[in-house]
């Protein structure tokens, strides 16, 4: 990645028409711009014929006030400069556009609730490695498919201005419903169409279909408990049949929600643990027909995987497992952002930190488990294998673009890893490093992506 930053000044358009720019001379020669010739300037979707003035002695460029305005650009701003010489454009970019779930103009300092922080971090990292970001949501695209109303972060704090489609789409839509308008769609469709803008995390993970994708690769097959979709009583009583606890989850549910586990009894039945927002509700069922019956209501909405039930290691009878972060780096490839090992609530099964579930580091939480010694030594080392091939693997087996990944994993009292899932829209809550106060690796690392999905 050799393109140059630059600072862009805005300057009045009293002082240069709004088709010129000027450009220091070292920028042209490195670049090798042609001067004083009609060129095209170009940044996201925006574009418009320019000509460029060369000024001896400066290394920066400058942009009329009112060209700046169209193009959404701060005074200031870093960028990186291509000249792209087949088509006589000069690119400013990357432009890169979030795609969130909701904003509140009536809170200015906080306009997107709990992600506010990540999302200053993002702009703020943006500035030091030369990208320019933009926060919006689907209310915000025009109807045009070719702008939208984003938010930029400057030292005053938040606004929203007119912002060309961006170079880069980071698709953080955290709900299918909002994922799904026709709107967000075409505008999709038509930016990678028309701007050959990149989108990555374009869709959300069912269960389902990340276990089967991964199944048909026999080197992940290792990592993957048995699991089917419950259609009907006849899986239910098989799966049963082969595991004392089997457990059922959302094919389309998250943090937690939705999930038993069902445990055999022996004489006495079964017994089906729910999770709830204040615990794990219990409930007895005398044979699996009655449980079955009672779950059948649920079934007509709700679309269950079944899923053998794991020996998985705990702390004091608490369930531990592991978030791994997986990101394409500045070269495309995948690699392990970070693992974090988490710990499930005293009242709950799952680990998730909306269910009280606590983070230590893999090391922390290995070392307070019950694994035996004998498998601690190389845990950390097996994890961080065990996400990357797990990441590969979705990329291959599942046809759309995916930039970084949150894998559930977790490891049996024998030291063996399993899966438990994999999200395309990891929560930047639950990511969060236990060093505090510096910027996440994970913005970086996007940043970085960024760059080179679109050639910056």
């Amino acid at each position: 990645m050799s393109t140059p930053k630059i600072d862009v000044q805005v300057i009045s358009s009293g002082y240069l028409p709004e088709d010129v720019l000027m450009l220091g001379e070292s920028v042209i020669k490195q670049a090798k711009i042609p001067v004083q010739q009609q060129l095209v300037l170009q940044f996201g979707s925006f574009r418009q014929h320019v000509s460029v003035a060369s000024v001896s002695r400066y290394e920066g460029m400058r942009v009329n006030q009112t060209l700046a305005r169209k193009m959404g650009l701060l005074s200031g701003a870093p960028l990186r400069l291509q000249y792209r010489s087949a088509s006589r454009t000069i690119a400013l970019g990357p432009l890169i556009g979030v795609l969130v779930s909701r904003d509140d103009p009536d809170q200015p300092d906080k306009p997107f609730g709990g992600i506010t922080m990540f999302c200053r971090e993002l702009a703020e990292t943006c500035r030091n490695q030369g990208a320019y970001v933009y926060f919006f949501t689907p209310s915000a695209i025009h109807s045009d498919l070719k702008n939208v109303e984003g938010w930029v972060y400057q030292a005053g704090g938040w606004r929203r201005t007119t912002m060309p489609a961006p170079d880069v789409v980071n698709n953080r839509l955290t709900s299918r419903k909002l994922e799904n308008r026709p709107i967000v769609q075409q505008f999709i469709a038509e930016i990678k169409r028309k701007y050959g803008a990149a989108v990555f995390n374009e869709k959300f993970l069912d269960k389902s279909e990340v276990f089967e994708a991964l199944g048909r690769d026999a080197s992940l097959q290792r990592y993957l408990p048995e699991s089917h979709s419950l259609r009907n009583y006849t899986m239910l009583k098989s799966m049963c049949s082969r595991y004392p606890v089997v457990f059922l989850k959302p094919v389309r549910g998250s943090l937690g929600k939705g999930i038993i586990r069902l445990s055999r009894l022996g004489a006495e039945g079964w017994q089906a643990s729910f999770t709830t927002v204040s615990g794990t509700r219990k409930q007895t069922y005398p044979n699996l027909l009655k449980f079955f019956s009672a779950i059948s209501g649920k079934m007509k909405t709700v679309r269950y995987l079944i899923q053998q039930g794991l020996n998985l290691i705990d702390s004091s009878g608490r369930p531990i497992d592991f978030r791994a972060l997986t990101q394409k780096n500045g070269s495309g490839k995948w690699i392990v952002t970070s693992i974090v090992g988490r710990t499930a609530g005293s009242q709950h099964y799952v680990s998730n930190l909306a269910r009280g579930g606590t983070l230590a580091t893999v090391r922390d939480s290995v070392a307070k488990s019950n694994l035996p010694a004998m498998f601690r030594g190389d845990a950390s080392a097996r994890l961080n294998r065990a996400a990357l091939e797990i990441a590969r693997g979705v990329d291959a087996q599942i046809p759309a673009h995916f930039g970084e990944l949150g894998i559930d994993m977790a490891m049996d009292t024998g030291g063996r890893i399993w899966l438990l899932e994999v999200n395309s829209k990891p929560s930047k809550n639950d990511n969060t490093p236990l060093n505090e106060g510096k910027v996440r690796p994970s913005v970086r690392m996007m940043i970085q992506y960024a760059r080179f999905v679109s050639g910056f």
